[in-house]
């Protein structure tokens, strides 16, 4: 099973951390990170498609709008005296508040929305931001993702794995009124429709009508996070296509992964190189004002993102994806269909 495989996988990432030095931007020179590639090949971003060759530029916007979560230090003792700083550890958690980040833009400003920097930003998106501020009582803190991790057996400085950030972002979107996600994690690599739509239209149309007027009204914006296991010590390559058919669906929030001791959060694939946005740099913690506003160019990559080849991905991953409505997740049903058929 995929915890009992998390648990043993992670005392030996532990062992990892302690023995290497964790690779972050502090140590590297902007100049050294590769530029995006000339290519024929289309470039797909969380559902949207794009031309290296015409439309760079707009590649790099999409990328940089996508909201990114860093290592940061000097924040509040998490639990009043732990530590100030995640470095070295909170690297996989950073990556939950990013897929779910996506998962919020998406509901409140649309996938087409684009960060502008420098720029008084629109409250929906301010609203979102504060949500993963470094502060113990904001939603989708370091500090209530550390917290609540306690719960799923992870003492608070723990490296997580893929399938217990998804549990643990499950139990904080509870206490998100505001935004009323629903958000399921589905285990045992299956998807269980009636889980997600409980109740099915039968009966007159008269009462199917009354039906579906109910559950349009019950729906809540889903957040579907799949932990996969694609693979034993490697991914397996008959999961390269299909994986990279995930990042053409128009509900992909992408995937959490990466390699022992470095998660990252991949966001698309041009060939055969996955597209991510890293983790690894330390940051000061921001401090928003009375009202709200603060410096958000650090939450956003703005230099070119980084790429692996997909044989590198460690097989045990998690994939998200966000449907706003009923029929984005009938629709999703649909596609998924078809990329399992093979």
């Amino acid at each position: 099973r995929n915890s009992d495989f998390e648990n043993n996988r992670n005392e030996c990432w532990s062992l990892a951390f302690l023995s290497t030095a964790t690779l972050t931007y502090d140590s590297l020179r902007y100049g050294e990170i590769e530029d995006f590639p000339e290519t024929s090949e289309p470039v797909w971003i969380l559902g949207k498609q794009f031309s290296a060759l015409t439309e760079k530029d707009e590649i790099l916007a999409d990328v940089t709008s996508r909201l990114w979560f860093t290592y940061r230090k000097n924040f509040q003792p998490i639990g009043g005296t732990g530590p100030t700083s995640d470095t070295g550890w909170g690297c996989m958690l950073r990556c939950g508040q990013m897929i779910l980040g996506q998962a919020l833009i998406c509901s409140h400003l649309g996938r087409d929305w684009t960060w502008s920097p420098g720029q008084r930003q629109r409250a929906e998106y301010i609203s979102i931001l504060n949500a993963f501020i470094d502060k113990k009582d904001n939603y989708y803190s370091i500090h209530q993702i550390a917290q609540m991790g306690v719960g799923e057996g992870k003492s608070i400085g723990q490296w997580y794995g893929p399938n217990t950030v998804a549990q643990v972002l499950k139990k904080l979107a509870v206490f998100d009124s505001r935004s009323r996600l629903a958000v399921h994690v589905a285990m045992d690599n299956t998807v269980v429709i009636e889980e997600i739509k409980p109740r099915e239209m039968n009966g007159d149309l008269e009462g199917a009508c009354a039906l579906a007027e109910e559950e349009t009204a019950l729906w809540k914006p889903l957040v579907l996070l799949i932990p996969l296991r694609l693979g034993l010590s490697d991914i397996n390559e008959a999961y390269f296509e299909p994986l990279k058919q995930c990042f053409m669906m128009p509900q992909s929030l992408g995937v959490i992964g990466g390699k022992p001791n470095s998660a990252h959060y991949f966001i698309g694939f041009v060939g055969h190189e996955l597209i991510y946005l890293d983790p690894h740099t330390t940051q000061l913690a921001v401090d928003p004002n009375e009202d709200s506003q603060f410096p958000d160019d650090s939450y956003h990559c703005q230099h070119p993102p980084c790429r692996m080849h997909i044989c590198e991905l460690d097989p045990s991953i998690a994939a998200g994806f966000f449907c706003q409505t009923e029929d984005d997740f009938d629709d999703w049903c649909a596609q998924i269909r078809k990329v399992l058929k093979p």
